[in-house]
């Protein structure tokens, strides 16, 4: 069978994924954060930009409502999110982080800059940020389904 240079290229990009996010989840662990996956930073990160209910959640991750009704129950349970009054209807709930999810959004943001900052010294800081601004021009207008990195 013939190799696919395509193929190679994927599964190195996944896999330097999936060093980063398996490091900083380990990591999380440690500092009392279990269970944290790379999924729930997401969906933390569209909270705190406005996103305040299970619909508008599933369309900003490109997942279904009932998916992204299951992520705010797991936030919930971890006491990263609660619910609260809506001010504009009382019958409606809207989401907000609470403090224990701000503080692991931003551990784990902090986690990710030392493993950014051990790359730049493995590789240089020149050739990291090179190999990122590619990424980001191959990459536009490309959404991250929450799905494809729930684990």
């Amino acid at each position: 069978m013939e190799r696919s240079s395509g193929a190679d290229l994927a599964l190195l990009l996944l896999r330097g994924f999936r060093a980063m996010v398996d490091d900083v989840s380990a990591e999380l662990e440690n500092r009392g954060h279990p269970g944290v996956r790379p999924a729930d930073e997401f969906a933390l990160r569209a909270i705190s930009e406005g996103v305040d209910t299970a619909s508008a959640l599933g369309r900003r991750l490109s997942i279904t409502k009932q998916a992204a009704a299951q992520r705010i129950a797991i936030l919930e349970r971890l006491g990263y999110v609660e619910r609260e009054e809506h001010p504009a209807d009382a019958r409606r709930k809207r989401l907000r982080i609470t403090t224990r999810g701000a503080e692991m959004m931003a551990l784990g943001g902090r986690l990710l800059d030392e493993i950014r900052d051990r790359w730049a010294a493995e590789i240089g800081r020149r050739p990291l940020a090179e190999l990122e601004a590619y990424l980001t021009k191959l990459t536009a207008g490309v959404p991250v389904p929450a799905d494809d990195v729930a684990d």
